[in-house]
């Protein structure tokens, strides 16, 4: 069975900046693999703050949580959290449909 879409809203006058906005998301999820295979919890507390940051202006407010939990996790150090969150942000990039408005 395929993975339930998420429909994600976006006003049309962002439609340019999107694609290449969730490409770099794909990036970050690939650096935040490696930063943690390698314990640079600085790297991933930087790549979440900026998720944190940028997701809601974009219209993605999971990102922003995500990111959220992302760079708490680089401060507390906590690895098997970070490899979670990450997953999830994996899973939601996949499963996101985009309807502009």
């Amino acid at each position: 069975m395929e993975e339930e879409r998420i429909i994600v809203k976006i006003d049309r006058d962002l439609e340019d900046l999107i694609p290449g906005y969730l490409a770099r998301r794909q990036e970050d999820i690939v650096s935040i693999r490696n930063a943690c295979t390698n314990g640079d919890f600085d790297q991933i507390l930087v790549l979440g703050h900026s998720m944190k940051g940028s997701g809601g202006g974009y219209g993605f407010a999971r990102i922003t949580e995500i990111g959220k939990v992302i760079e708490e996790s680089a401060k507390n150090k906590d690895p098997d959290r970070i490899r979670t969150y990450t997953d999830e942000l994996s899973e939601y990039l996949s499963r996101i449909e985009i309807v502009y408005e």
